[in-house]
């Protein structure tokens, strides 16, 4: 008997079970919610912005696992920083030294943040958020961090505490004592701010439920009130960095603006190695590592691992060289438009919006007497039915995997890989309006998939 591992053959003898494994050994809802909506397939391989299942059906990627995969799947820069780094042998994690890898990585994410200094790397977005709420209470001496109604920063236990959705936070109290605003309303942050134990507010400039974006010259405003009162600006984008919202990042889409920390991650990692990064202000990181006694009072035992500061210098040059984030703009812009010349053709589209490769498409209450008393059906069982009505014949007809963007939420969002061009574009749009001309012709197959939604939502209240 071989005692060599061989991965090829145990996905060869085991590959088929996936689904029960899961069920058994993990999270026991995700296969049977999958079962349910009929996303239950098998995924062979992936490249670029595809899927390909055994029979060699290609599938396009409109998720890009919730916005990791920036670049595609397996872009071949990134994979053979990978295998350089490996073939390296570096003596990585020694936790007394300083290699060169990180340093590099930091100076190349910085020079896109010319007015932040530093960087902290860890292992994933919600690290990240919670690297940046310990650094701006230390900085400021302040217990209390402010974020937005509706707002989704992680689900670790700090970040939860600035998660703006009830579902993620009911059953994991008691959290941190911070408090949400409305996106926008500058006189709620100013009414918190004057009680004078706030540390900082924390933003998307993008909201990645339900797509919305900070009204115009709120990020600008909200800086000068927060520094008026000896608070910190904290932007996440740990979503909408690195060239998803058409800019590297999100929060320069509005002139002024320049955050006291920043938090990234997902598209960072290329797709292969977790990693997350809180950029900040020279006088931020030295209150927090104040004296050599300090030098370790924030760290993460996998954080500036070789492998992950590789993948993010390889997607950096990616980024840079390819002009990826002029794609992302540029078809963003082709894809948005396209979509929303069709609200006035389809009642049951209320909206599309978004910036560069990040959109929101949202549905709404149809005007006709038969679509509108059908919307009511699903409305009364469950909020948010018909966008996963689109969702599922998007994949089961036209091999396109998409997502709501959010529970309960009538909105779906794409976050397709930067790396899509018209061909993709043309494909997406060509299958959505037939689904669309579907549910407006009373499509039997949608609607009794629709009365199955129905049925379930009810079942499972």
């Amino acid at each position: 008997m071989s005692t060599e591992f061989d991965l090829g053959a145990l996905l060869a003898e085991r590959g088929a079970e996936r689904y029960e494994l899961h069920g058994r050994y993990l999270n026991h809802q995700l296969p049977r919610m999958l079962h349910t909506i009929g996303f239950d397939k098998v995924y062979e391989r992936g490249e670029g912005a595809y899927f390909w299942d055994a029979d060699g059906n290609d599938y396009l990627d409109m998720l890009a696992g919730f916005g990791v995969m920036g670049l595609g799947r397996h872009h071949p820069v990134v994979r053979k920083a990978l295998h350089d780094v490996l073939d390296a042998g570096l003596a990585d994690l020694t936790r007394f030294d300083c290699q060169p890898l990180p340093g590099l990585l930091a100076e190349r994410l910085l020079a896109h943040s010319p007015h932040l200094d530093r960087v902290f790397f860890g292992n994933s977005g919600t690290e990240a958020v919670e690297t940046a709420l310990k650094f701006a209470r230390c900085a400021t001496g302040r217990p209390r961090v402010l974020y937005c109604d509706h707002a989704f920063h992680g689900l670790t236990t700090g970040s939860l505490s600035v998660n703006g959705e009830s579902g993620f936070r009911d059953g994991f109290a008691p959290l941190l004592a911070d408090t949400a605003v409305p996106l926008g309303d500058l006189d709620a942050l100013a009414a918190e701010l004057a009680k004078g134990d706030v540390a900082a507010l924390i933003v998307e400039p993008i909201q990645g439920k339900g797509v919305h974006e900070s009204p115009p010259g709120y990020l600008r405003a909200a800086q000068e009130l927060l520094h008026r009162h000896k608070a910190l600006l904290i932007a996440d984008e740990v979503q909408t960095g690195l060239g998803r919202t058409g800019d590297f990042y999100a929060y320069q889409h509005e002139e002024g603006v320049e955050p006291d920390l920043v938090c990234v991650a997902k598209a960072l990692s290329g797709g292969y190695v977790p990693v997350g990064a809180t950029l900040g202000k020279d006088w931020i990181f030295k209150k927090v590592f104040s004296s050599m006694d300090r030098v370790l009072v924030h760290s993460a035992s996998f954080g500036s691992n070789a492998q992950a500061m590789a993948a993010g210098l390889a997607v950096l040059s990616v980024l840079e060289n390819e002009q990826i984030v002029a794609n992302a703009r540029a078809t963003g812009d082709l894809l948005r438009s396209r979509l929303a010349a069709l609200v006035d053709t389809y009642e049951l589209l209320a909206d599309v919006r978004g910036r560069g490769l990040m959109i929101g498409i949202e549905f709404g209450r149809p005007r006709s007497l038969k679509l509108r008393s059908r919307w009511s059906m699903l409305q009364a069982a469950r909020k948010g039915l018909f966008a996963q009505m689109v969702v599922v014949p998007l994949l089961q007809r036209h091999r396109i995997l998409t997502q709501v963007s959010g529970d309960h939420l009538e909105v779906i969002k794409l976050i397709p890989p930067l790396i899509i061009a018209e061909p993709e574009v043309d494909r997406f749009v060509d299958a959505f309006t037939a689904v669309m001309d579907d549910a407006h012709g009373g499509g039997g197959l949608m609607w009794d998939f629709g009365k199955t939604l129905v049925k379930q939502a009810v079942a499972h209240r």
